[in-house]
């Protein structure tokens, strides 16, 4: 699918009406079917499509179509062009005149809810200037009363992909500035057991409740004999029941 040209159904409507080359040879160019072909021309299929010229749009060269008028068994071959890596563009995003009355609410929507994000990435993300970021945060833009904030990929100032990405890594930020703040005793106490247990933690017991005599033993026969038995009299300072009252009770 990568070899074939752009438009293939008005390519192939042009190689019919301009050219002397077989069915076949316009369906293996095209990638169509033979029997489509046929139907261009007999004008069954594609219809009112206007045919592109190959030659003009560097897919064919005209040499290359007369040496496969000459050899019916020939094989088109389409033209290859060097595509250029797409540039990574400098500084702020260029924002077509008809929407640069609306980066003011773009601006507005992303300081209210993503207020991790630096003015750096709002003007990357809008197209926008420190200075008039900066007057929307406080208030003191002429407009300020008439500005309402519009998610700016509603807007089409920015993509969504571009837009999640200054998110994640303004909140990834975030979370490292906040954790190179925290002590070595509130990020421990963040772990969990097993996270504490394999960094090596080795306070006493003492530091979490006063649990320093707390300690876990097996249950086994031996124990079970050991330990006093209970009865209900002895357990809530009850008196025992002699034999003279249980007589002396009515049945």
């Amino acid at each position: 699918m990568a070899d074939l040209p752009l438009m293939p159904k008005a390519t192939a409507v042009w190689l019919v009406d301009n050219t002397t080359l077989t069915f076949r040879q316009i369906a293996e160019f095209t990638g169509m079917h033979e029997l489509e072909i046929s139907g261009i021309a007999d004008g069954e299929v594609a219809v009112g499509i206007k045919g592109m010229d190959p030659i003009t749009n560097h897919q064919l060269s005209r040499e290359e179509i007369e040496r496969c008028e000459k050899d019916p068994i020939a094989r088109l071959k389409l033209l290859k062009r060097d595509i250029a890596p797409e540039q990574k563009r400098k500084g702020p995003r260029y924002t077509p005149l008809s929407k640069r009355q609306e980066r003011p609410s773009a601006i507005a929507w992303l300081v209210r809810y993503h207020p991790e994000l630096s003015d750096g990435q709002i003007m990357k993300l809008v197209g926008t200037t420190k200075p008039t970021i900066q007057s929307i945060r406080e208030r003191t833009h002429w407009n300020s009363a008439n500005i309402r904030p519009v998610d700016p990929v509603a807007l089409g100032l920015c993509k969504q992909l571009d837009l999640d990405a200054a998110v994640q890594k303004a909140a990834s930020k975030k979370a490292k500035d906040a954790d190179a703040l925290m002590s070595p005793e509130e990020r421990m106490s963040l772990l969990s057991t097993d996270e504490s247990l394999a960094s090596g933690d080795t306070r006493p017991m003492k530091d979490f409740g006063g649990l320093e005599n707390f300690t876990l033993s097996d249950s086994s026969d031996e124990d079970e004999e050991k330990r006093p038995a209970y009865d209900a009299e002895s357990l809530f300072n009850l008196p025992k029941a002699s034999e003279e009252d249980d007589e002396d009770e009515p049945r």
